[in-house]
């Protein structure tokens, strides 16, 4: 963090940092293309939204640690979580859409992040062969983005109870089968970029109820009107031994 501070200083860049004080993070205060940094271009740094990043932390990976993150996109989380990692140990980054994970093999070379592996869920065996293997899972699932209508207020209107109860089942469907890869004493977080309690703790209720193997050790949302960023819930559930 130092280096970059150190760029922003001489480049008369505004800049704050989080009350928290965590060690990756440093806050713009300015409007400013930093994809065309010289910081960026050499992979020392990412441009990602503070409350995602307590998805990582949340997720508490250790160096050394087998973590799977099934949702991965474009990669965001998987980068912030082998920093974490300090490089160390392995994160398998999966997606149905291939085209993501071509995007998050080109971040993860600029960013050294030589412990990303991409793998395209291309059918359900890919999952089962994954079964019992994560020390932690990762769930960003796909949502309705309620917790991003500051940065796009345009989707509200696009929200019918169709399209909720559409994707509430793909969520259910992800949790269900994906949790599998959890190892006995494993842990699973699911996330959202949600402030829909359907969503959220409904679905963490409803997955528990039928997987008496799962306990939820901790959940928390980040409402934006208290955080002052986009809005998240995040639940921590540990696989029994």
């Amino acid at each position: 963090r130092a280096d970059v501070e150190k760029f922003l200083k001489e480049n008369s860049i505004r800049y704050s940092l989080p009350m928290d004080n965590k060690n990756e993070s440093i806050i713009i205060a300015q409007r400013i293309n930093l994809f065309s940094s010289t910081i960026f271009r050499e992979g020392l740094v990412e441009v990602q939204d503070y409350a995602s990043q307590q998805i990582s932390w949340f997720v508490d990976p250790k160096p050394g640690e087998r973590i799977i993150d099934a949702c991965a996109g474009a990669g965001g989380k998987a980068l912030h979580l082998a920093c974490i990692m300090k490089n160390k140990g392995r994160i398998l980054a999966l997606d149905t859409e291939e085209y993501k994970l071509e995007t998050l093999k080109k971040r993860a070379r600029r960013a050294s992040a030589e412990i990303i592996e991409t793998r395209w869920i291309e059918n359900n065996k890919v999952i089962k062969r994954l079964e019992d293997q994560a020390d932690k899972l990762l769930l960003d699932v796909p949502c309705t983005g309620s917790g991003v209508f500051k940065r796009n207020p345009d989707a509200k209107y696009k929200i019918t109870r169709s399209y909720l109860d559409e994707i509430i089942d793909k969520q259910m469907n992800i949790l269900n089968m994906y949790s599998k890869m959890v190892k006995p004493g494993g842990i699973l977080v699911y996330s959202t970029c949600s402030i829909f309690k359907e969503e959220n703790q409904n679905q963490i209720q409803s997955f528990l109820d039928k997987n008496s193997n799962f306990e939820l050790s901790d959940a928390k949302y980040l409402w934006p009107s208290e955080f002052g960023f986009d809005g998240f819930y995040m639940a921590k559930l540990k696989k029994k031994d």
